[in-house]
């Protein structure tokens, strides 16, 4: 009931409620028309699916998701995602992964995976964010040319495919209007930010077509009527080993996203502060709700929260604002959305694609280091010639792996210098000798499996000395595979006549030090010491009891 409460609704959410919540929602819906019609036709469903998920979505996660700018809808990224479930699956697996997936969220919320989405690496997200870009404008191909859609799954080879068939039967009026509503938002946006250019070229290229008779152009109302009314016949069980793999997929696309557009519009903002638990409840309630309307599943969008939050939005009624308009013109002017061009929806989603690449943010992400370089390069790629879902694995596993390399080689052992502490000395010969029989190795850094094959197996081919301290003052984590290092390496020494002696073990250490048994015998045998000096004043009175340094003074 705790978990329940912390994701529902307060009357906190209420109070922040200010009239101009009501002309930002205004504004985020002139803006989100376009991109859910293109994004509904982009992923196969028809544009009436875009619009469904735009209203049922965008209300709901309003309503009880974690962040009061938030809006959300279908994405160009979530579309990546269903058009190969689509082309595999049809519209009803489209419909049910969709539900599953927002059953997968609403259970990441109970378990508080929320605050876990903060540790993904930045190299990660721009190149994912950049792969996205890459895919979304080459699904736009085939409409932006006026070809019919080549068949196949695979961006790349369809972008190809089309240009191949624009090769052959050049269609310059659908080419002509999707570069000139593209160049329109992108120069408009520079100009004007807050003017709706997306929804102006869209009207002007739905006027101009017959008005200047340009010729045959494909339009939304030549495409198949869309989905039926869903009933409860769509989800069916058979289907779910088949399905489920892809509805992880979408959840955790879901989850990435939103969670990042939150953020996104946090920073925009002073004193707004998302709950992530709560948001991915507030997408898992969306995402039930939409396929029983018809509508495609759905994340935050990054573009509709930034525009939400520079048209003043300070709470959650601007976006039920945003999709009250589009429920109105869902049911006005539904004749009127029939007539828009297909080519000037794929000239709106290409400048949504270019828009997305922040060029200086991937300018120091690949100045940073080659490692950030290497991320983001093959996220990107990965997300392009795979899936959205492999690519941020892939990402994670490198970017993963590079970081430890990264830690792994700021561990070292070196020998120190211990000269003037050699305790009960009497004489600069005796000095000399306890100096020359006893080395002090210090090691710096992490003890675990990456670094200590590295070094500490160096310490195993010392020679010509009796006694050898180990300084463990500055290693800051020990893990199994340190510690078994560790443990060989003490043999090794101790098998050829060499007695080690350990000295300033951190706390928190011992643990994986005693379960692994690399200190149980040398502690019973009184060589483990809080501090270095008492070490060496134990290895003097070992040689001063085997003889070595009385026989040789003598």
């Amino acid at each position: 009931m705790n978990r329940l409460r912390a994701v529902l609704p307060t009357r906190a959410d209420l109070a922040a409620v200010r009239r101009r919540d009501l002309l930002a929602g205004l504004t985020v819906a002139i803006v989100a028309l376009p991109l859910a019609l293109g994004f509904g036709v982009s992923s196969g469903l028809g544009a009436s699916a875009g619009l469904a998920t735009a209203v049922v979505a965008g209300a709901l996660a309003a309503v009880f998701g974690g962040s009061n700018l938030q809006v959300s809808g279908p994405t160009g990224a979530m579309t990546v995602v269903l058009v190969p479930i689509a082309a595999a699956h049809g519209a009803d697996g489209v419909l049910t992964v969709g539900l599953l997936a927002g059953l997968i969220l609403v259970a990441l919320a109970f378990v508080r995976a929320g605050r876990s989405m903060r540790y993904l690496p930045a190299p990660v997200v721009e190149g994912f964010t950049l792969g996205i870009a890459c895919v979304i404008a080459l699904q736009q191909i085939p409409n932006a040319l006026g070809v019919p859609k080549p068949t196949g799954d695979r961006v790349v080879f369809v972008a190809w495919q089309a240009v191949l068939d624009f090769v052959h039967r050049p269609q310059w009026t659908a080419i002509g209007l999707a570069v000139a509503v593209a160049v329109v938002m992108l120069l408009g946006s520079r100009w004007r930010p807050t003017v709706p250019f997306s929804l102006l070229a869209v009207i002007a290229a739905t006027v101009a077509l017959p008005v200047l008779h340009l010729g045959p152009v494909a339009l939304i109302g030549d495409l198949p009527a869309g989905l039926p009314a869903p009933s409860p016949a769509f989800f069916d069980l058979s289907a779910l080993p088949a399905l489920l793999p892809s509805a992880v997929a979408v959840a955790a696309l879901a989850a990435l996203e939103s969670l990042l557009s939150a953020s996104v519009a946090d920073g925009m903002t002073v004193g707004q502060k998302h709950d992530p638990d709560r948001e991915l409840f507030g997408q898992g309630l969306a995402n039930i709700a939409a396929p029983l309307f018809g509508g495609v599943p759905a994340t935050g969008a990054i573009a509709r929260s930034a525009v939400n939050v520079r048209a003043g939005a300070g709470s959650r009624l601007a976006a039920l604002t945003h999709a009250a308009v589009l429920a109105v013109i869902v049911y006005t002017a539904a004749p009127l959305v029939a007539r828009i061009p297909l080519a000037a929806l794929a000239g709106v989603l290409l400048a949504t694609a270019i828009r997305m690449v922040e060029v200086g943010s991937l300018r120091a992400m690949a100045r940073a280091t080659r490692a950030d370089a290497l991320v983001l390069v093959l996220t990107a790629l990965a997300t392009v010639a795979l899936d959205l879902v492999q690519a941020v694995i892939l990402g994670l596993v490198v970017a993963g792996a590079l970081a430890l390399r990264s830690v792994a080689k700021q561990a070292r052992v070196e020998e120190v210098d211990f000269a003037g502490d050699l305790p009960g000395a009497t004489s600069d010969e005796e000095h000399a000798l306890l100096a020359e029989h006893i080395v002090a190795y210090r090691i710096d850094g992490p003890l675990f499996f990456a670094a200590a094959h590295r070094f500490l197996m160096e310490l195993a081919d010392v020679t010509d000395i009796s006694v050898l301290i180990l300084r463990m003052s500055r290693v800051t984590t020990i893990d199994a595979s340190g510690a078994l290092v560790l443990k060989d390496t003490v043999d090794k020494l101790e098998h050829r006549g060499i007695a080690v002696f350990i000295s300033g073990i951190r706390d928190g250490h011992h643990r994986p030090l005693e379960a692994l048994g690399v200190i149980a015998r040398l502690d019973a045998d009184g060589r483990v010491f809080t501090t270095t000096p008492e070490a060496i004043a134990a290895a003097r009175r070992l040689l001063h009891d085997n003889g070595i340094v009385s026989a040789a003074l003598n």
